[in-house]
């Protein structure tokens, strides 16, 4: 793998990752925080948000922490996302912020790739406004899909 940074690599090669500005403010492989601006053309009809935007938000943090964690393994397993479920808690306004945990130990999940298993891992992700409020959680869950 590229010695760039995540948030850079990841900017660079997902189009709506740059598309919506994410910010990257924090990755590593149990943990990701990144960060959307507010602006006009991401709101939506009560000047929050847009939940795509959000969802977005969230699915890009998981993605981050899959990178970090099991970027190292892109040789022999695609990363995918396999399930995904958010729920939305509270009103978004202004700026928010996706904080994702994984769910699994590393090494357990490489563990399980090297039996030559599928692992899946669980992310969670938790938005919050400036104020600190939980505006939504996305539960997603990942899979290593070994190369044939």
């Amino acid at each position: 793998m590229t010695s760039t940074p995540i948030g850079e690599l990841l900017t660079s090669t997902v189009p709506m990752v740059k598309t919506l500005q994410l910010e990257y403010l924090e990755t590593t492989p149990e943990r990701a925080v990144l960060r959307l601006p507010d602006l006009p053309e991401y709101r939506n009809h009560v000047g929050g948000p847009h939940a795509g935007a959000m969802f977005t938000l969230a699915e890009s943090a998981s993605g981050a922490i899959v990178l970090a964690a099991f970027g190292d393994q892109l040789g022999r397993a695609v990363p995918l996302p396999t399930v995904g479920e958010i729920s939305f808690k509270k009103l978004a306004r202004g700026v928010v912020t996706a904080t994702a945990t994984l769910g699994r130990p590393v090494a357990e999940v490489i563990a399980e790739l090297d039996e030559g298993k599928r692992p899946e891992f669980p992310i969670t992700v938790e938005i919050t406004r400036e104020d600190g409020a939980v505006t939504g959680v996305l539960e997603i869950v990942w899979t290593l899909r070994p190369n044939s």
